[in-house]
Formats: C-alpha cells, sequence, structure tokens
C-alpha cells in the first residue's frame, strides 16, 4: 500500500472511532458492530433501539467535532481474551467476535482507546485526533450482521475525513461529478440499459444503444485477439454436476453457484466459470508440443450469485458476459504468453483512455486450506507472474489470500477520470485443473507431458467494463465507441430528401447515422441530440442543400461546414485511429 493510501487508512479509521464515541455519548443503549474504513472512506455497524434519519447526522457530526477539538491521543493495548470479554460483556457482538479469535487461537486483543471509548481493532490510527481536519457523515443504511441475511439487522452509516477542508471540498466535488456521471442514471438517460423487477434483479436488459456499444467493444476485442492467434468457442450455459465436480468448482466455489437443475434424472448447474467448458475442447483431441499453445477465446455468460443488497447498476450484476479465454502452453511458453496477455491490456486499456492501472497480485494464504495443488508450484506460478510485471515495469502489490482456489491471480485496477480506482479484467495462472482433468499433450522427448493454464479476460465482464467506461467517459464515448456517431437534422421538411440522402450516404458507409426529422423545433432537436451525446450533429439548410455540404456541430459546441464527401473521411478517419 502506498503512503497516500496507508495515510487515508488511518485517518478513516480513526474517524470512524470518533463516530462511534460521539454515536454512544448521543445513544448510550447503542450497541456497536464494527466499523472499517472501506475503499471510499468508513463505515460503522451499530444496533439502535430506534430508527435513525438524515438529520440526526448533524446532531453526530456536531458531537464529532467537540471530540476531534478535545484532541484526545488514541491509545493502543493489548488485552487477555478474559479482561475483553469482561470489557464488552454487554455487546453480543463483540463476545461473538472475541469467542470467533479464541477458537482459532488468539489469546490476545488488540484494542485503541479515544476518550471514554474503547474498541477492539488492529488499527493503524493517527496518534492524535485533531489530524482529521475535516470529515462528513454521508448516508445511512442497512445491513446484516456479518453480511449473513439470516442475523441481524444492524444500521450503518457511511462517512469520510481528511486533512484538510481543502481536500473534502475536492472530493465532495468529485462525489457529485461521479453521481452526475453513475451508471446508473446515464445509463437511464442514454438508454443504454434497464432492470426489470419481472425479470429480476441483477440481471440487465441491453437497450439497442448499451448493445451497440457493447458490440463495438466485443468487435475491438475479438479484432485484437485474432491479430494475436486466438481461436474462438461458444459453449453452453449449463453444464452436468460431474463437470464442476471434476474442476473443483463445487467444492470450492458452490456458495456462488446456483441450485442445480433436473433435466431427465441428470443435475446440471448453471456455470459460474468457462473453463471447464474451454478444458473439455482441448480433450477432444490428441496434442502435440507442435500445437502449443493453444489460445481459445470466448465471450461467455456465466452465472454467479450476488446479495441483493450488493446488486448495482451494471457495476454487480447476477449474470454477465466475460471476454474470457484459456491458453494451454509448455512451461517454457508460460513467462512469453503471460507479456503477450498483459500487452492486450495495455494495449485495450490505452485505446480507452484508461492509461493509470496497477495490478494486485492475489497469491494464497499459507494458513488456508480452501487452495488446492501442488505448494510447489503455486510458488513457481507467483514468481513467473512477479517476474513478467516486473519486465514490463507495471505499478503492482502483493495480497495474500487473494488468489483463486485453483492459482495465483494478476487483477487489472484501473483509474478512471475522477481518480476512483475499478478492479476490471484479471489474469490467473493455473497448474491444477490440467491435473484435475488430466490434460496432457506429447513432448519434444515423445513423452506424455502436462499443458499449463492461463486464465484471463482483460475486461473482466461486459456489464461491469460498460459500467465503469460510462462513468469514465460520462456517457460521452468517442466516436468509434458511441451507439450513435451522427444525427442528421433537417431544418425544416424543405430540406428531408437531402438528409435523406446524407443519411442514406452515412449508413452504406457503415456509419452508426440516425435521421431526426420529426415535427419539432429545430432547437428541440438539436438539444435532444446534445442530451443523448451524440459525437456529431449534422444540420441540413437551404446553403447545405444547395452546395452538398454538411453543417456539423461536435459535442464541444463548435460549428464547421465540411463538403459531404471531406466529411465522411475525417469521421472514418477517426474512427479507424479510435479516436
Amino acid at each position: 500500500m502506498d503512503k497516500s493510501k496507508e495515510n487515508n487508512k488511518k485517518l478513516w479509521h480513526s474517524a470512524a472511532h470518533v463516530f462511534a464515541e460521539a454515536l454512544l455519548e448521543i445513544y448510550p443503549t447503542a450497541k456497536i458492530a464494527i466499523g472499517p474504513p472501506n475503499e471510499q472512506g468508513f463505515h460503522y455497524d451499530f444496533a439502535l433501539d430506534k430508527p435513525l434519519k438524515e438529520n440526526n447526522l448533524d446532531e453526530i457530526e456536531k458531537r464529532m467535532k467537540a471530540i476531534i477539538k478535545r484532541n484526545d491521543k488514541m491509545v493502543q493495548k493489548d488485552i487477555s481474551i478474559k479482561e475483553a470479554k469482561k470489557l464488552f460483556k454487554d455487546n453480543k457482538y463483540k463476545i461473538e467476535m472475541i469467542n470467533d479469535l479464541e477458537k482459532i487461537g488468539e489469546n490476545k486483543i488488540n484494542t485503541y482507546t479515544n476518550g471514554k471509548f474503547t474498541d477492539m481493532c488492529k488499527g493503524p490510527h493517527l496518534e492524535y485526533l485533531n489530524d482529521i481536519g475535516a470529515f462528513k457523515l454521508l448516508k445511512i443504511s442497512n445491513a446484516y450482521w456479518k453480511g449473513n441475511e439470516k442475523n441481524d439487522s444492524l444500521t450503518r452509516i457511511y462517512g469520510i475525513a481528511f486533512k484538510t477542508k481543502e481536500e473534502l471540498k475536492d472530493w465532495q466535488e468529485k462525489r457529485l461529478k461521479a453521481e452526475q456521471n453513475s451508471n446508473i442514471k446515464l445509463g437511464k438517460d442514454l438508454d443504454l440499459y434497464m432492470i426489470s423487477d419481472l425479470v429480476g434483479r441483477g440481471l440487465p436488459i441491453w437497450s439497442p444503444n448499451g448493445t451497440m456499444l457493447r458490440i463495438q467493444l466485443q468487435n475491438f476485442l475479438m479484432q485484437e485477439q485474432q491479430k494475436r492467434g486466438y481461436d474462438f468457442l461458444i459453449t453452453p450455459h449449463i453444464g452436468k454436476t460431474e463437470l464442476f465436480a471434476t474442476s473443483g468448482h463445487l467444492a470450492h466455489y458452490k456458495e456462488m453457484m446456483y441450485a442445480p437443475i433436473k433435466i431427465d434424472d441428470e443435475e446440471y448447474y448453471l456455470k459460474p466459470m468457462n473453463c471447464p467448458f474451454h478444458i473439455q475442447y482441448y480433450k477432444k483431441d490428441l496434442r502435440s508440443y507442435r500445437d502449443l499453445p493453444i489460445r481459445l477465446s470466448e465471450m461467455g455468460t456465466v452465472y454467479r450469485y450476488e446479495k441483493s443488497g450488493e446488486l448495482s447498476g451494471l457495476l454487480r450484476v447476477r449474470g454477465f458476459t466475460q471476454d474470457d479465454a484459456h491458453i494451454f502452453c509448455t512451461q517454457d511458453q508460460v513467462i512469453s504468453e503471460f507479456e503477450g496477455v498483459f500487452d492486450l491490456v495495455i494495449y485495450v486499456m490505452n485505446i480507452l483512455g484508461l492509461k493509470e492501472f496497477r495490478v494486485r497480485v492475489g497469491v494464497k494464504d499459507p494458513n488456508s486450506d480452501k487452495y488446492v495443488g501442488d505448494p510447489k508450484q503455486w510458488e513457481i506460478a507467483t514468481k513467473e507472474i512477479v517476474e513478467v510485471l516486473k519486465k514490463k515495469k507495471i505499478n503492482y502489490t502483493v495480497e495474500k489470500g487473494n488468489a483463486a482456489f485453483y492459482g495465483p491471480k494478476a487483477d487489472i485496477i484501473v483509474n478512471d477520470s475522477l481518480g476512483r480506482e475499478w478492479q476490471t479484467g484479471t489474469i490467473q495462472l493455473d497448474y491444477n485443473l490440467p491435473e484435475r482433468f488430466d490434460l496432457e499433450y506429447t513432448g519434444t522427448d515423445g513423452k506424455k507431458h502436462r499443458p499449463i493454464m492461463i486464465h484471463r479476460a482483460p475486461f473482466g465482464s461486459f456489464e461491469r467494463f460498460v459500467g465503469i467506461i460510462i462513468e469514465h467517459f460520462g456517457g460521452a464515448f468517442p466516436v468509434w465507441l458511441a451507439p450513435k456517431q451522427v444525427q442528421i437534422i433537417p431544418v425544416s421538411e424543405a430540406f428531408s430528401e437531402y438528409a435523406k440522402e446524407v443519411h442514406k450516404t452515412f449508413v452504406e458507409e457503415n456509419i452508426r447515422s440516425q435521421l431526426n426529422n420529426r415535427n419539432e423545433s429545430l432547437s428541440y432537436r438539436i438539444r435532444a441530440a446534445q442530451k443523448m451525446k451524440i459525437p456529431y450533429i449534422v444540420v441540413i439548410g437551404e446553403k447545405e442543400a444547395t452546395n452538398k455540404s454538411v453543417s456539423v456541430r461536435d459535442r464541444q459546441g463548435k460549428q464547421k461546414t465540411y463538403y459531404l464527401s471531406e466529411f465522411l473521411s475525417k469521421l472514418k478517419d477517426e474512427i479507424k485511429t479510435y479516436a
């Protein structure tokens, strides 16, 4: 973690404790649960014997300011399990946490005290509270204890804190812009997708505009993969129980899978992953070292269970399509294939203007039993991933416990136009599934060898990635990507014939053109096109009809008249160069 993120974590962690102290001073019967920092501030969960409203946050904020003004020192202390149970005897949530820690062999509990408030906490924290220069409580929501819907429903309050008022103001301005650019808001405003209650939450229906946007992304990625030697598959949406038992998904991923489907006395599952299907294609023929690497790609739809409270627009859904691929290669080819995948990732991110990204290397937790395979192979795979990242000079961090159950992975974390981080694609190195499915190839020595698998998805999922780029571009997509590239507006009915002629020319040249000759005022139609963030508005009047020209207005409001062939050439150049 870099220094600025570490400082933010200390700020937000400490502000969370100030919040908890203020809450208990105002509502002494509240039962504090947990209050960690998160990616954008902090939150605290607690049980209260009366509902809180938004206007109650003002009172809590005033008390927080008074606590910060006292400038208490954050005091850390280790206490025994027995002492902890005595200290938190009136709080069932803390007692449950203490019991959980005791079960795994912990004999000490780390605590922090500020003023009269003490909580179980590992930190880190600020030393003194007046280093919290500015803060804001943001919203109230509900949360289940330990994230389990069968447990108590708690109240959750979100907040943010910074060292200065200027930093808070800057954050608030960015947040306002982010809300205006929300994929949920813009998805509705630009008619990109919808969620139907009758279809089900987390199952988006793509509108024509959103479908076209997605098709452009898909075509772009398929073309780039073809250049890099990939072949394409289409696989079923369901598979037999035995398939997922062999892959290990039933043993290690079942909580994310939906209930089985009974068909003709056999049991099937909606697929959560495409890899077992790609493996079946690999297995259908005898393979030689001359065949490798084999690169199989699929725009494959998968289904994974997400809790209803975690669903959000396109960013968190229950059915989504991955730009998924699996590379089967020899040990000697692993490094070069991994490099090739990162070359593709870098190229894709640069084209889409997501040039700032880092990689989070997920490695296994040696104390966990959720992973499969030979520890030596895990060690080799992890070293190979890191070696490529170093060679490519890609910024990365290593996070223990964040690996897939079958191998280490490298998650792509991008920064959008507002500086927010998003996880998009992932690349995983796998020595285990080839073993589970007994995959082989004949080597140069004539003997049977085990191939190695690389799982990779540069976008991650089209749903999440489109949600990210909607917000990144604020709906103002570059010309090559825009669902509609041009809208043609005749000034009046008298110029409709030429407008239709221009529209036909664009369509024949594969320009995504739209003709708006509705019986509405010119200014109204122009404003409507601007609201849809169409890159170019072409206005056709008497002068244009006479000269066979077009009057073009771009999204910045600049206007220029072109000969039709001249503007068409300009459009094609922009599309070809991904402008």
